[in-house]
């Protein structure tokens, strides 16, 4: 089982910067692919990024590339989404979700992730 926090959630203005961070508790996330959501009012919840368990690799919707990077400090139990040059569309809740799944090819699936924490709320002003 595991357990997942997220915090840094918050109010900026667009053109900002924020930096999420999604601390694990129960079993270590070295194992585990870790991705990125979001939901915005009224809206599905999105694939935003996501981290494999293993070789460095990581994936990015088409809309954040180049702006927001996911990143893992295992040591630290935690992974991380910096977010960079937010826009207003970026507002949303922000989840994050974990899974020991080894099928990569479906990491951008919500039903591929088998844990998740509460949401943090990020909303960018124009």
């Amino acid at each position: 089982q595991v357990q997942l926090v997220e915090s840094g959630g918050g109010l900026v203005q667009a053109g900002g910067s924020l930096r999420l961070s999604c601390a694990a508790s129960g079993r270590t996330l070295s194992t585990y692919t870790m991705g990125w959501f979001r939901q915005a009012p009224g809206k599905e919840r999105e694939f935003v990024a996501a981290s494999r368990w293993s070789g460095g690799f990581t994936y990015y919707t088409d809309s954040v590339k180049g702006r927001f990077t996911i990143s893992r400090d295992n040591a630290k139990n935690t992974v991380y989404l910096t977010m960079n040059s937010l826009k207003p569309e970026d507002t949303a809740v922000y989840y994050c979700a974990a899974t020991q799944s080894t099928n990569w090819s479906s990491r951008v699936r919500a039903t591929y992730y088998d844990y998740w924490g509460q949401g943090t709320q990020v909303t960018v002003s124009s």
